[in-house]
C-alpha cells in the first residue's frame, strides 16, 4: 500500500498536468515496481537443482534452500543422490546447483587429508580454504555437529555397563557386535580406524542400510551397537544411549551449504539468505527437524516450509 504522501504526490502530479492539457503519464510507475522487484527478487535469473545425500536430515536441508531461494526469484528444484562422493561429484560438475556438506567429510573424503583438525571453527576454517582453491565456496556454518556416533539400548547398556567406546574393549567378542552402513565402512574416518582406535579386534560387523541400523539397534538381534548420526531424531525416540567418543576419534561434522563460487559472485545475495536460515540450525533443532520425518513420518518438504513459515524466513 503507498503511504499517504505518495498518493499525495500522485494526485497533485496528476492534476498539474490536467491543468497543462497534458495526459497523465504512466512511466514513472514501472520505473518504481521495477526497482523495488529487483531488490525484493535479488535471485531472479538463478536457476538450477539443490541436491541432498540420502537421508531425512539432507532432505529437509535440501529443501530448506530450495524453497527460501525460490522465494527471492530463484527457479531451483531439489534432488537427492545416494552417497556423499557423488553428491560431490555432482556439484562439481554443475549437476547441482549446490548442497549442505559436513566439513568432516570434506576435509578427510574429498580432500583426503589424514588426520581431522581439532575445534569447530579450525577445522570450518581449514576445509573453506582448501576447496576454495577448487573453486567450491562454503557459507557460514550451522550450530549443529552431526557427527558419527555409536548407540546401544539404554537398558542394554547398564547391563554392560558401558557409557563410552573406551568400555567396550573389555567386552567378551560376543557382545562386540556392530551394525554399520556400507559408507562407513569404506570411510577414512570409518569403521577400521575406529576398530583400531579402541581395541575392538574381535569385533563383527552387520552391514545394513543408514534408516535400518536404528530400528534394528533398538530391537538388539542383530548387532548391541549401532552407527547412528548425533543429531538424528530417533535416538531420542527410541531411548538409545550415544557412547561417549573418549578418545575424540571422530572428526567435527559441521554443516553448512556449498556451491560454486562463481555462483555466489553471480548471486552475491544467496549467503545473506542462506546464512540466516544456517544461523538458527542447532543440534537440538535438527533432533527435531529430524524426529518429524523419521519418527512421526512427515514429509520433509512440509517439514521444511513450516520451519521457514515459522521462523519468519518466507510468506506463510
Amino acid at each position: 500500500m503507498k503511504s499517504v504522501k505518495s498518493a499525495w504526490a500522485a494526485s497533485a502530479l496528476i492534476a498539474t498536468l490536467a491543468l497543462s492539457g497534458c495526459a497523465a503519464s504512466t512511466e514513472s510507475a514501472p520505473s518504481e515496481t521495477a526497482s523495488e522487484t529487483a531488490e525484493a527478487l535479488p535471485l531472479e535469473g538463478l536457476t538450477g537443482t539443490i541436491g541432498a545425500k540420502d537421508f531425512s536430515e539432507q532432505y529437509i536441508l535440501g529443501n530448506m534452500v530450495s524453497i527460501l531461494l525460490n522465494e527471492y526469484g530463484a527457479n531451483t528444484d531439489y534432488s537427492t543422490i545416494v552417497g556423499s562422493a557423488n553428491v560431490r561429484t555432482a556439484l562439481e560438475s554443475d549437476e547441482f546447483l549446490g548442497y549442505w556438506e559436513y566439513t568432516g567429510t570434506s576435509w578427510l573424503a574429498y580432500n583426503e587429508q589424514d588426520a581431522p583438525v581439532v575445534g569447530v571453527q579450525a577445522q570450518y576454517d581449514a576445509v573453506k580454504e582448501l576447496d576454495a582453491q577448487k573453486g567450491i565456496a562454503w557459507l557460514n556454518g550451522a550450530p549443529f555437529n552431526n557427527t558419527y556416533a555409536f548407540a546401544i539400548r539404554s537398558e542394554k547398556a547398564e547391563e554392560l555397563g558401558v557409557k563410552s567406546l573406551s568400555d567396550l574393549a573389555a567386552l567378551p567378542a560376543s557382545e562386540l557386535t556392530f551394525c554399520i552402513e556400507s559408507e562407513f565402512a569404506a570411510r577414512p574416518d570409518g569403521w577400521e580406524g575406529l576398530k583400531t582406535a579402541y581395541g575392538l579386534t574381535n569385533a563383527t560387523t552387520v552391514t545394513l542400510d543408514t534408516g535400518a541400523i536404528y530400528s534394528v539397534t533398538d530391537e538388539g538381534k542383530q548387532c548391541n551397537f549401532g552407527e547412528v548420526f548425533a543429531t538424528d531424531g530417533r535416538i531420542a525416540a527410541l531411548d538409545l544411549l550415544v557412547l561417549a567418543d573418549d578418545k575424540a576419534y571422530f572428526p567435527v561434522y559441521q554443516g553448512a551449504f556449498t556451491l560454486k563460487q562463481s555462483t555466489l559472485d553471480a548471486y552475491p545475495a544467496i549467503a545473506d539468505i542462506i546464512n540466516k536460515l544456517s544461523a538458527l540450525l542447532t543440534d537440538q533443532v535438527m533432533q527435531s527437524l529430524n524426529a518429524k520425518a523419521d519418527v512421526d513420518g512427515e514429509d520433509p518438504a512440509d517439514i521444511a516450509r513450516a520451519f521457514l513459515v515459522e521462523q519468519g524466513l518466507i510468506k506463510g
